[in-house]
């Protein structure tokens, strides 16, 4: 902390230890600037950087495809394969493809992403409620949340606390 000086103070001190003048807040008044070896400080940025993405974690999207057609034993094989990507803590997304005449029944396609959203609703976390692009119509769920809301219990399901007298 040298406090406030002349630019041409501070660059001639940075030059005398060998070190260079940084600007850290530009916007700031006065400006606020640090004496440094930029070189070290930018290599140190880049490790930590580094360590940052290997510490990071990836969310894996799977995708399941149905058809407005899909039957019985293709539908539960298809909730058994999300079930199990789910285990893995990846997301599933649910895309159902309408093709020819199957356009002109739209809703029979939704009431089978309704009945896997319903087969599952113990299980996953809507996170993109089924909506329509186009020819598709796509959802997607995730692993149910860790953090999420819990059920309070009821004062009468407590047991009662003794006075102590």
């Amino acid at each position: 902390m040298l406090g406030v000086m002349a630019t041409r103070d501070a660059q001639r001190l940075a030059e005398s230890k060998g070190l260079d003048l940084v600007e850290i807040t530009p916007n700031a008044m006065p400006p606020v600037c640090k004496i440094m070896d930029y070189g070290k400080f930018k290599y140190e940025e880049s490790i930590k950087a580094k360590q940052a993405r290997k510490t990071q974690k990836t969310q894996k999207v799977k995708e399941i495809k149905f058809h407005p057609g899909t039957d019985v034993n293709d539908f539960e094989y298809k909730l058994k394969q999300i079930r199990g990507f789910l285990s893995e803590n990846c997301k599933v997304k649910l895309t159902l493809q309408y093709r020819g005449r199957e356009n002109a029944h739209r809703e029979l396609g939704e009431d089978v992403i309704n009945r896997v959203l319903e087969a599952l609703k113990d299980e996953c976390f809507v996170e993109q409620a089924p909506k329509t692009l186009g020819r598709v119509l796509g959802a997607l769920i995730g692993p149910p949340r860790k953090n999420g809301p819990k059920p309070q219990r009821a004062a009468a399901a407590q047991p009662p606390q003794k006075q102590q007298d």
